[in-house]
């Protein structure tokens, strides 16, 4: 421990640290500009000047995102003299800077768990900073009662608060470094953890029978948000929904609800956007039928059906009314996405890995026959033809689950184009739209589907590992463990085997 005097020291110490920090990001982003031509054109510089206030005045003022939009060019180089400065400054995180979000229940005790636990939320808040990312936590579901007693004998956390630490460390988009998560670093962060097995949707209290589960999903959502305001949300601006997989799913269910209770609880200048990862999942028959015994092996749409039965579930009014009497229909992106009107920005791999799975498609077992290997591209079409008229997306062509919150998410690209990129120029658009410009920001890409056929066929994509060996493969190497015939498909696309190796291996 740290005696007074010796706080007070680290303390100046890593205000110095910020500030050569904030130096170093502004004279990059000068820099940057200047070997750019010196355009004429005026740009937002990095960080604004505060607001002239009146006497007595005690308003906070906002902390904005650093754009990176002039050094993107170099955006590597730029990155190491930030992380350097920092790392060389070692008192500061001798000090541990407190960067972990910290666990809340809700003030409301009868919103609980599916074992009747408190729900709660983890929070980092950012001093000055009017923008909010409530985060929503996957896990699948259960839809009867013994899959949900299943469920509670293999995966307690997913459905009980009794074990949860006490703080959170965030990654990805929850990162609070500037080198992770280049627009969203200061953000007010808020991580809920997922404990309703309801994709989010669930209304139903527990009852008094000890072997029964609440499903409380919405509700948790809801009574969050309200446990933000007396933290800073009443005064916030932005307010960022986001979550991956079955999150990614509540993410569609809920930004509208969300919405709509802030403009009902006094707050309707806040603005809700919602970002979906990994969550826009396909109504498809399986490859191989299959009994509905669990989560895994039962068919996508028959597993909601008797989910928001058992949940009580609730789907947006304006999707309800498209849907009436077949709700389950709301479960599924391409289907809710057009009732949504608050804006929400889509990411999702063309080959989720959660999707084939629930289709019977098992990729890293035994190399894949033919019919499966055509279900498999058929799938990619399927997803693109859902995805073409979604404006703000990004659906590269890789095979895995998930990729907000993984550390590489920034690593990612579709077209030359990374997600955090994209994402901010979505927020460009919004914020364009906002001052009625219709056209969007020239030279920012929020649209970006990669068009190659092949799982992996991305060179940016995750790295895929032999399962058995643990040893990393190539998309050469993947392909044909999948039982990828190369002289077949060549064949079959009219060129030469050694051309389409060269393609695979260039990722074209």
């Amino acid at each position: 421990m740290y005696s007074k005097r010796q706080q007070e020291r680290l303390t100046v110490i890593c205000l110095v640290h910020s500030a050569l920090v904030l130096g170093l990001l502004q004279s990059g982003a000068v820099g940057a500009r200047r070997l750019r031509g010196g355009r004429s054109e005026r740009r937002a510089s990095l960080l604004p000047s505060a607001p002239h206030r009146q006497r007595g005045d005690t308003t906070t003022t906002e902390s904005f995102a650093l754009d990176f939009t002039a050094v993107e060019d170099n955006m590597d180089s730029f990155m190491t003299q930030v992380k350097n400065l920092a790392q060389s400054l070692y008192p500061c995180s001798a000090q541990k800077l407190d960067n972990d979000m910290k666990l809340h229940f809700l003030e409301n005790m009868s919103v609980t768990c599916n074992d009747g636990t408190p729900a709660g939320y983890y929070l980092k808040e950012s001093r000055g900073s009017r923008r909010w990312l409530i985060f929503l936590e996957g896990g699948w579901y259960c839809f009867n009662k013994e899959n949900c007693d299943s469920r509670y004998e293999t995966m307690r956390r997913l459905m009980s608060s009794s074990k949860w630490p006490q703080t959170k460390t965030g990654t990805g988009i929850l990162s609070p470094l500037p080198e992770d998560n280049p627009h969203w670093w200061n953000a007010n962060m808020v991580f809920i953890p997922y404990c309703s097995s309801d994709v989010w949707s669930g209304a139903t209290p527990k009852t008094d029978q000890t072997d029964d589960y609440a499903f409380m999903g919405s509700l948790i959502i809801k009574e969050v948000v309200k446990n933000l305001l007396s933290k800073g949300l009443d005064n916030g601006k932005i307010l960022l929904l986001a979550g991956s997989s079955a999150g990614g799913t509540g993410v569609l269910l809920n930004v509208d609800a969300v919405s709509e209770l802030l403009e009902e609880l006094g707050h309707p200048n806040i603005q809700v956007r919602g970002l979906s990862d990994s969550g826009w999942f396909l109504d498809n028959k399986q490859y191989l039928c299959t009994d509905c015994v669990d989560t895994i092996s039962c068919a996508p749409t028959e597993a909601i059906k008797r989910g928001i039965k058992y949940w009580g579930g609730v789907v947006p009014e304006r999707c309800r009314l498209a849907h009436e009497g077949s709700e389950w229909n709301c479960f599924f992106g391409y289907r809710v996405y057009p009732t949504i009107r608050r804006p929400v920005f889509v990411v999702q791999w063309l080959f989720d890995e959660a999707q084939l799975t629930v289709d019977n498609i098992h990729l890293m077992g035994q190399p894949v026959q033919e019919g499966q290997w055509r279900y498999i591209q058929n799938l990619g079409i399927e997803l693109r033809n859902t995805l073409k008229d979604v404006p703000a997306m990004f659906a590269p062509a890789c095979l895995s689950h998930e990729v907000i919150t993984r550390n590489y998410w920034i690593d990612i690209q579709v077209k030359g184009t990374s997600l955090p990129r994209a994402l901010h120029c979505w927020e460009r658009s919004l914020h364009d739209n906002s001052k009625n410009s219709k056209a969007p920001p020239k030279g920012c890409p929020m649209h970006l589907i990669d068009n190659c056929p092949w799982p992996h066929c991305n060179p940016t994509c995750p790295t895929i590992r032999d399962q058995v060996t643990g040893q990393e493969m190539n998309v050469i190497q993947f392909l044909m463990h999948m039982g990828f015939d190369v002289q077949k498909m060549a064949q079959q696309q009219g060129m030469d085997p050694s051309k389409l190796l060269g393609m695979l291996s260039s990722g074209s």
